[in-house]
C-alpha cells in the first residue's frame, strides 16, 4: 500500500473543489485532488448561470473577463409574465446574470489549478476516512485499484450530493425532495424567445430558456402530471410540450444535443465542520435550482474557507480554530438562506390552486412596487447583498492608487486600504503583518482605514 502526504486533501473535483484546491496551492502549499471520474470534463452539465459576486470572486483570481467572453450577459430576469428584475441596477463591474455552461467554468478554474501546482489523481475513490489529532487520513483506491494512504493536515470534502467523505464522517443530510422529474435539454430554436432569459410557471407546469449565446440554449421543464423515476426516458417531445403548456410556445425547439430527467432536493448538512474535516458545495447543501444558486453558493463556499486553511497553514492565524470555526458561523447560514430564497422561488413557480396564485401574483407586485425588497432580493440572488453579520461585508471594487481592489486581491493576501502618507498598523487579524498589501484611497479627503479579507470581505 502506498503512502502519501500532502497540506491540504481536496475530495471531489468540480468547480468548487477546483477553486478550493487553486487558491491553496496558489499560496505554496501541498495540495492533491482526488476524483472518482476519469480525466475529461463532460460539456453536458445542468449549471448555466454565474452571478455577480461569484463573478467578483472569479475577477479576483483574474479569470472573470475571460469567463465573460464565452456566455451570454443577461441584464433583466422576466419571472412568471408579471415581474422583471432589472440586474443592471447593481452596483458592480458585471451587473448581470452570465449565462455559461458549467463546463467553462470548471475548465477555467482546472487550468488555474494545475498551474499553481494542484496534485490531480482522478479516477481515485475514497473508501475510509480517519482523523488523529495532527491529521486526516484518507484511504483511497487509485485508477488501477492500488490502495494508497494519504495522510493531510486538513481535508475538504467537495464531492457533491453523494458525498462519500460526508457518509465517511457519519453525517447526517436532513431534508426532502421538493420537486420529482425535472426535465433539461439544450437545444436550438427556431424563434428567439422574447427575453434572453424566459421563465413562466402555469400551476402544472413550468419552463425556462435561456441562451448559451453560441446558438444553443437550455429548457428546463416540469410537468405535474407526469411524475416518473428519473431513470424514465425522456425525449423532445416531452420537452416541448411543457414548453408550450408553461411558455405558450415551443420556439420550434430541435437538434438536442443532450436531454436529461433529475428530481431536485432540499438537505443541509448541520456541520460543515468535523475536526480536521470540512465541506463545501453540494456535499454541504444541495437546493432547488430556481435562482441558478447552487455553483455559485459553492464556488463563494471555497472563497471562504480557502484563504482560512492558508492562513493556519501558514502559521498566520493567532488563534486557528476560532478562524476555521467561522467557516461554519459564516456559510451554514448562507446556505440556509439560500435554500429558503430558492425553495420560495420554485414553490411559486408550481402554484397551482387559486390561493397559491395569488400569493404569486402579491409577491410579484411587492417586488415590483417598493424598490427597497427589489434590491434585496437582487442583493440576495447575485450574492452582493450577502454579508456575515453585522460587522463582515463585501468590499466593492474600488479604484485605488495602486489600481482596482480585486486586482490587488490576486495575490491571496489581505489589502490594508489607508490615506495617503499614512502607515496604520491593521487591527488583528489572522494574517502576518508581513504579507499585507498596502493601498492608497483616491480621495485625499479620505482619512478612513480599511481591512480587506482575501475573499474581498470586510475584517
Amino acid at each position: 500500500m502506498k503512502s502519501l502526504d500532502t497540506d491540504v486533501l481536496v475530495v471531489g473535483a468540480g468547480p468548487t473543489g477546483m477553486l478550493l484546491a487553486g487558491d491553496i496551492a496558489a499560496a505554496g502549499l501541498r495540495v492533491t485532488l482526488v476524483e472518482r471520474r476519469p480525466h475529461g470534463i463532460s460539456n453536458m452539465t445542468r449549471a448555466f448561470g454565474v452571478h455577480a459576486r461569484t463573478l467578483e470572486q472569479l475577477d479576483a483570481r483574474g479569470l472573470a473577463d475571460e469567463l465573460v467572453s464565452t456566455g451570454t450577459p443577461v441584464t433583466e430576469l422576466r419571472l412568471f409574465r408579471r415581474l422583471t428584475l432589472d440586474l443592471d441596477r447593481l452596483r458592480t463591474r458585471f451587473p448581470y446574470l452570465l449565462i455559461t455552461p458549467q463546463y467553462e467554468v470548471e475548465r477555467l478554474l482546472e487550468r488555474r489549478a494545475v498551474t499553481a501546482g494542484v496534485d490531480f489523481r482522478y479516477g481515485t475513490e475514497l473508501r475510509g476516512l480517519s482523523q488523529d489529532t495532527d491529521h486526516a487520513v484518507a484511504e483511497l483506491t487509485g485508477p488501477d485499484g492500488t490502495p494508497v494512504t494519504l495522510r493531510a493536515r486538513y481535508l475538504v470534502g467537495t464531492d457533491g450530493v453523494r458525498s462519500a467523505v460526508r457518509t465517511a464522517l457519519g453525517l447526517p443530510f436532513p431534508g426532502a425532495s421538493v420537486i420529482r422529474s425535472i426535465v433539461l435539454a439544450d437545444v436550438r430554436l427556431a424563434e428567439k424567445p422574447e427575453g434572453l432569459l424566459t421563465v413562466n410557471g402555469v400551476g402544472d407546469a413550468f419552463a425556462f430558456v435561456a441562451p448559451f449565446g453560441d446558438g444553443w440554449y437550455r429548457v428546463m421543464g416540469w410537468d405535474r402530471t407526469r411524475q416518473v423515476p428519473d431513470s424514465e426516458p425522456v425525449d423532445l417531445d416531452e420537452v416541448r410540450a411543457i414548453a408550450r403548456r408553461a411558455l405558450g410556445s415551443d420556439y420550434g425547439m430541435h437538434d438536442a444535443r443532450w436531454i436529461s430527467r433529475f428530481h431536485s432536493d432540499e438537505r443541509q448538512v448541520p456541520a460543515y465542520r468535523v475536526g480536521r474535516v470540512f465541506l463545501a458545495g453540494d456535499a454541504a447543501h444541495v437546493h432547488s435550482p430556481a435562482g441558478g444558486q447552487g455553483m455559485n453558493t459553492g464556488l463563494q463556499d471555497a472563497a471562504n474557507l480557502s484563504w482560512k486553511l492558508v492562513a493556519v497553514l501558514r502559521g498566520d492565524a493567532p488563534d486557528p480554530e476560532a478562524l476555521l470555526d467561522s467557516y461554519q458561523t459564516e456559510r451554514h447560514p448562507v446556505g440556509a438562506m439560500v435554500l429558503r430564497s430558492s425553495g420560495a422561488i420554485v414553490r411559486l413557480a408550481m402554484a397551482h390552486g387559486p390561493l397559491q396564485r395569488t400569493v404569486r401574483a402579491l409577491a410579484a407586485r411587492i417586488l415590483a412596487a417598493v424598490p427597497a425588497a427589489s434590491a434585496k432580493a437582487l442583493g440576495m440572488v447575485s450574492g452582493l447583498g450577502i454579508s456575515y453579520g453585522r460587522n463582515i461585508r463585501r468590499v466593492p471594487d474600488l479604484e485605488l492608487r495602486e489600481g482596482r481592489l480585486y486586482e490587488l486581491l490576486r495575490e491571496g493576501e489581505f489589502v490594508l486600504i489607508a490615506p495617503e502618507g499614512a502607515r496604520p498598523d491593521p487591527a488583528p487579524s489572522p494574517t502576518s503583518p508581513a504579507r499585507l498589501i498596502r493601498a492608497t484611497w483616491t480621495d485625499p479627503a479620505d482619512r478612513s482605514t480599511l481591512l480587506v479579507r482575501p475573499d474581498g470581505y470586510t475584517f
